[in-house]
């Protein structure tokens, strides 16, 4: 018997399902409506409900709620610092059953090493895991990345299984004023999907960006930019990660009318802070918290989602329909007390059934090492240019401030909480060394240091001694990447991520655990922000306005150029 004619026989009620759900409810998304009702399965598919069925296995879930799976529209796994394996581990019990990622960062360290990584992860993982190839690898020409990824190397993987499409087009300069090497790649999905990406884009510009058929965005960070979108026919991804906070901002577009044009993303998302408030779970409670119908906001976690990216099997709890199921408390406080993925019930033990994948980019730390002396800005005639934090975005301000002088070197100003920034390449192409000042952490003394540094991954160091900073920057190459705190010429704080710079090769809960410490050690340098090594990350993205800093040098990102 084919698996479609046993399907075919439970639905009927001719034999037994694989397993009935029962004593529940689930919310129809159709019609907003709870319906009491059992709920059949048949290998990953539902096959039953507003029936009374059979089963060989029989749940009961009396008093919850049944909702479709949760589909996380736009994320990179590399920035949750674990492997996809514990990724799973991590987010599937939170009742995120299908992601689209960009693997993005270890595609700009490793290339198409990378991507295969990613995608024979997720041959193995009980997640769904939905790749989409990382279109800007080198983001810019204003960095120095560790791969170069043109769509000649993109296109191998365009039929694999897991591929939906071409990831987000971060070079929008690029597409409006038609850049060879974005075209090529453009005129080579115009027939799939393109994820977009463009912040603050308006007016004629955006219209040029959609006719290259891209169709999605997730950096919107009003309602007034999102409805512009939206009207010009992009799908609106609601974003709130670790650093990137924009849920509160898009709650007046979180409505009934509007909710088949809007999905749910994390974009970059840390175990400690999955921990402490979940995942896009946090998302649903926090959005029904603040009056958002019920209704809009599960729509857009899975069905609206699965429509965007043409999954059309899943985000219903309807015959036919993949058993992604998230068995729930109540829509209110969306607490997963149960989780299927593909009719498959979540446990440890269908978690060990995985086959492992062996990491990649063990040895991908290759910078040169640094003294004090290298941190040194000399003095320049006027106001100096400082990269301005905002915190809970990943957008930046252009700020120019007279700072302080000693000697022939410019000088750190406290007072206005003005310390140092540095990028050093760490691929090992060409040594480069950047340095400039930044303004908004809040640090009194030490330094703080990453590997994660978007979009190329170079070595990312900010602090107030440059001794200090030499010291958190070389002590990044002993450990094979991560996160280093500094304090007075010791090292208080690290955690080592050695898959390219990137992930640990630690269970997830470990991580979670250092990460509590490493944060309380940056607090101890006198941050106040709620994500300070994410927020170091993003200091060199050069896509994102509008001041930024790569290994070049300081980037004027609306002009799109190097500054100096």
């Amino acid at each position: 018997m084919t698996d479609l004619e046993r399907r075919i026989d439970q639905g009927t009620g001719r034999e037994p399902a694989d397993i009935v759900l029962k004593g529940g409810r689930f919310f129809d998304l159709v019609t907003g409506e709870l319906v009491a009702s059992d709920i059949a399965i048949s290998g990953e598919t539902i096959i039953g409900t507003v029936e009374d069925y059979e089963g060989r296995e029989v749940v009961d879930i009396t008093d919850k709620i049944v909702v479709p799976g949760f589909i996380d529209t736009h994320l990179h796994i590399e920035s949750s610092l674990v492997t996809p394996h514990e990724f799973d581990r991590c987010v599937l019990p939170y009742g995120v059953t299908t992601v689209i990622c960009d693997p993005h960062e270890i595609a700009n360290v490793l290339g198409t090493e990378g991507i295969q990584y990613f995608l024979d992860s997720a041959e193995q993982t009980i997640m769904d895991i939905r790749v989409q190839l990382s279109s800007c690898v080198p983001a810019t020409h204003l960095e120095t990345s560790g791969a170069d990824l043109p769509i000649e190397r993109l296109l191998p993987f365009r039929d694999h299984p897991k591929v939906i499409g071409l990831a987000e087009f971060m070079n929008f300069p690029g597409v409006i004023h038609k850049d060879p090497i974005c075209m090529a790649k453009l005129e080579a999905f115009q027939d799939g999907h393109i994820d977009g990406h463009s912040p603050l884009l308006s007016g004629r510009d955006l219209n040029g960006y959609l006719s290259a058929r891209i169709r999605t965005d997730h950096e919107c960070t009003s309602a007034a930019e999102a409805m512009e979108k939206i009207r010009k026919g992009m799908h609106i991804l609601v974003r709130e990660g670790s650093v990137s906070k924009d849920l509160h901002a898009l709650m007046p577009i979180l409505t009934e009318r509007l909710s088949p044009f809007l999905a749910l993303c994390t974009d970059d998302r840390n175990p400690l802070d999955i921990a402490e408030q979940g995942h896009l779970d946090y998302m649903i409670r926090e959005a029904i918290r603040n009056g958002v119908e019920p209704l809009a906001v599960y729509r857009a976690a899975s069905i609206s989602a699965a429509r965007a990216f043409g999954l059309r099997d899943r985000g219903l709890v309807a015959p036919g329909w993949r058993a992604d199921l998230v068995v729930v408390d109540s829509l209110e406080n969306c607490k997963a007390e149960m989780v299927f993925s593909g009719g498959r019930r979540v446990t440890d033990a269908l978690f060990s059934t995985r086959k492992p994948v062996a990491p990649v980019g063990l040895d991908s730390v290759k910078a040169r090492v640094v003294k004090a002396a290298d941190f040194g800005v000399p003095v320049a005639e006027g106001e100096t240019p400082v990269i301005g934090v905002m915190p809970g975005k990943i957008i930046t301000e252009h700020r120019r401030y007279r700072l302080p002088t000693s000697g022939n070197q410019t000088s750190v100003d406290l007072a206005n909480d003005v310390i140092k920034v540095a990028v050093i390449e760490r691929h090992g192409k060409n040594g480069n060394h950047a340095n400039g000042f930044v303004q908004g952490f809040g640090l009194k003394k030490g330094a703080i240091a990453s590997t994660v540094g978007h979009d190329s991954h170079n070595i990312c160091v900010v602090g107030v001694s440059e001794e200090d900073m030499a010291i958190a920057a070389n002590r990044l190459g002993e450990i094979k990447g991560g996160f280093v705190v500094v304090e007075d010429g010791k090292v208080t704080g690290e955690i080592p991520l050695p898959v390219a710079g990137l992930m640990s090769l630690e269970p997830y809960e470990s991580v979670r655990d250092t990460l509590h410490h490493l944060r309380q050690a940056a607090y101890a340098l006198g941050t106040q922000l709620e994500e300070p090594f994410l927020q170091v990350a993003f200091l060199p993205l050069p896509v994102i306005p509008h001041l930024k800093i790569s290994d070049k040098g300081m980037v004027d990102v609306d002009k799109f150029c190097l500054i100096g």
